[in-house]
C-alpha cells in the first residue's frame, strides 16, 4: 500500500545528517569573518584559522595521523579546506602539495589575490580542487563549495539547511 499520509511515512534514519565541516584559513580578519559568516548562514560548520601555523596544526590529523592513533571519526574531521594562498607561516599550495600522500586529506579551495597563470597551474598540479581569485563574488565561492563537497561525499548534504 502506498500512502502520502505523514503518519504512515517512516524515515530509515531519523537522525539528520551532520553539516559538512569546513576549515577556513585566511589571515585577513575581515575577509575570514565574512566568509565564515556566509558559510554558517548556508548551514555549514566552520572552523577558522588566522594563519598558516594554525592551519597546519588543525590539519595534523591528516598530515601526522600517527600522532592521533587509530583511524577514527577524527580521520575525516574536515570535509573541505578553504585557504588563502599567501599567509604568514605557509603558502596554501605548499600545504596541499605536502599532503599528496595523506589518506583522506580533504579537498582544498584556494583563494588568492595573486592568481597568475603560474600559480593556477601549480595549484592544478598539486591537486587543488579550485582556485578563486580575489576579489570574488561570494555566490561563486558558495557554488564551488557545494560542487566540491558533493563530489567528495554524496552522503553529505552539499547544501545543508540555511540557518
Amino acid at each position: 500500500m502506498t500512502t502520502t499520509d505523514p503518519m504512515y511515512i517512516t524515515q530509515a534514519d531519523p537522525t539528520p545528517a551532520r553539516p559538512p565541516h569546513i576549515l577556513l584559513a585566511e589571515d585577513t580578519d575581515e575577509m575570514r569573518s565574512v566568509i565564515a559568516m556566509r558559510l554558517r548562514q548556508q548551514g555549514y560548520s566552520v572552523t577558522e584559522c588566522a594563519d598558516g601555523a594554525e592551519l597546519l596544526a588543525r590539519l595534523g590529523v591528516y598530515l601526522h595521523p600517527e600522532t592521533v592513533g587509530e583511524a577514527s571519526e577524527s580521520s575525516r574531521k574536515y570535509d573541505l579546506v578553504i585557504s588563502d594562498v599567501r599567509m604568514p607561516g605557509v603558502f596554501g599550495t605548499s600545504v596541499v602539495e605536502g599532503a599528496t600522500d595523506c589518506p583522506n586529506f580533504p579537498p582544498t579551495i584556494l583563494i588568492t589575490g595573486f592568481g597568475d597563470d603560474e600559480m593556477h597551474e601549480q595549484a592544478r598540479r598539486v591537486g587543488v580542487a579550485a582556485v578563486i581569485d580575489k576579489p570574488f563574488d561570494m555566490s561563486d565561492l558558495l557554488e564551488k563549495v557545494r560542487t566540491v563537497i558533493a563530489a567528495r561525499d554524496p552522503q553529505l548534504p552539499a547544501q545543508p539547511r540555511p540557518r
